[in-house]
Protein backbone atom coordinates (compact mmCIF):
# COMPACT_ATOMS: atom_id res chain seq x y z
CA UNK A 1 0.00 0.00 0.00
CA UNK A 2 1.02 3.89 -0.25
CA UNK A 3 0.62 4.72 2.99
CA UNK A 4 3.90 5.27 5.30
CA UNK A 5 4.39 4.77 9.01
CA UNK A 6 3.82 8.73 9.97
CA UNK A 7 0.31 8.36 8.01
CA UNK A 8 -2.77 7.30 10.16
CA UNK A 9 -5.44 5.22 8.29
CA UNK A 10 -8.74 4.81 8.81
CA UNK A 11 -11.56 2.50 7.38
CA UNK A 12 -14.94 3.29 6.19
CA UNK A 13 -17.87 2.23 4.30
CA UNK A 14 -20.71 2.40 2.66
CA UNK A 15 -24.11 0.03 2.18
CA UNK A 16 -25.50 -0.12 -1.16
CA UNK A 17 -27.96 -3.03 -0.91
CA UNK A 18 -26.30 -5.82 -0.74
CA UNK A 19 -22.81 -4.45 -1.36
CA UNK A 20 -20.15 -3.08 0.62
CA UNK A 21 -18.28 0.10 -0.60
CA UNK A 22 -15.00 0.55 1.00
CA UNK A 23 -13.01 3.92 1.32
CA UNK A 24 -9.68 4.16 3.22
CA UNK A 25 -8.61 7.61 4.57
CA UNK A 26 -4.84 8.07 5.51
CA UNK A 27 -4.68 11.33 7.79
CA UNK A 28 -0.75 12.94 7.33
CA UNK A 29 1.26 14.36 9.93
CA UNK A 30 0.88 17.51 8.02
CA UNK A 31 -2.34 17.26 8.66
CA UNK A 32 -3.64 16.70 5.28
CA UNK A 33 -5.98 13.76 4.11
CA UNK A 34 -6.45 11.25 1.47
CA UNK A 35 -8.92 8.84 0.59
CA UNK A 36 -8.44 6.07 -1.83
CA UNK A 37 -11.79 4.99 -3.49
CA UNK A 38 -13.27 2.09 -4.93
CA UNK A 39 -12.43 2.93 -8.56
CA UNK A 40 -8.91 3.61 -7.51
CA UNK A 41 -8.53 7.29 -7.00
CA UNK A 42 -6.74 9.36 -4.56
CA UNK A 43 -8.59 12.76 -3.46
CA UNK A 44 -6.31 14.72 -1.14
CA UNK A 45 -8.14 16.80 1.39
CA UNK A 46 -6.67 19.95 3.17
CA UNK A 47 -7.93 18.57 6.66
CA UNK A 48 -9.06 15.26 8.44
CA UNK A 49 -12.24 17.10 8.85
CA UNK A 50 -12.86 18.09 5.45
CA UNK A 51 -11.73 14.22 4.34
CA UNK A 52 -14.50 13.12 7.10
CA UNK A 53 -17.04 15.77 5.36
CA UNK A 54 -16.96 14.28 2.33
CA UNK A 55 -16.92 10.75 3.19
CA UNK A 56 -20.07 11.58 5.37
CA UNK A 57 -21.47 13.22 2.43
CA UNK A 58 -20.99 10.14 0.15
CA UNK A 59 -23.29 8.20 3.33
CA UNK A 60 -19.62 6.92 4.32
CA UNK A 61 -19.36 5.95 7.84
CA UNK A 62 -16.40 4.94 9.77
CA UNK A 63 -15.54 1.01 10.72
CA UNK A 64 -14.32 2.02 13.72
CA UNK A 65 -17.00 3.84 15.27
CA UNK A 66 -20.14 0.97 14.03
CA UNK A 67 -21.35 -1.60 16.56
CA UNK A 68 -23.49 -4.58 15.66
CA UNK A 69 -26.41 -2.86 16.41
CA UNK A 70 -25.40 -0.22 13.61
CA UNK A 71 -23.76 -3.07 11.41
CA UNK A 72 -27.22 -4.78 11.13
CA UNK A 73 -29.29 -2.40 10.18
CA UNK A 74 -27.04 -2.12 7.32
CA UNK A 75 -27.21 -5.45 6.65
CA UNK A 76 -24.42 -7.22 8.20
CA UNK A 77 -22.80 -8.46 10.82
CA UNK A 78 -19.52 -7.22 12.22
CA UNK A 79 -18.18 -10.78 12.48
CA UNK A 80 -18.70 -11.27 8.98
CA UNK A 81 -16.22 -8.23 7.27
CA UNK A 82 -12.83 -6.59 7.88
CA UNK A 83 -11.53 -4.07 5.51
CA UNK A 84 -9.73 -5.18 2.61
CA UNK A 85 -6.13 -5.59 2.17
CA UNK A 86 -3.73 -6.12 -0.73
CA UNK A 87 -0.01 -5.77 -1.45
CA UNK A 88 -0.54 -2.58 -3.30
CA UNK A 89 -3.33 0.35 -4.04
CA UNK A 90 -3.87 -1.25 -7.42
CA UNK A 91 -4.73 -4.58 -6.06
CA UNK A 92 -6.77 -3.20 -3.08
CA UNK A 93 -8.98 -1.45 -5.79
CA UNK A 94 -10.52 -4.92 -6.56
CA UNK A 95 -10.95 -5.24 -2.94
CA UNK A 96 -13.12 -2.07 -2.35
CA UNK A 97 -16.32 -3.49 -3.25
CA UNK A 98 -17.26 -6.64 -1.63
CA UNK A 99 -21.02 -8.24 -2.20
CA UNK A 100 -22.68 -9.62 0.98
CA UNK A 101 -24.16 -12.73 1.42
CA UNK A 102 -27.42 -13.58 1.27
CA UNK A 103 -28.38 -12.86 4.84
CA UNK A 104 -27.18 -10.67 7.90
Amino acid sequence: MSTNESERVEWWLATLGRTLVWARMSVREAGTAAVFDSDGNTLVYDSEDSARAALMDAEFVAFDGLDEEDALARGFSLDEITPPRARDDEQLREHMVQKLGSRA
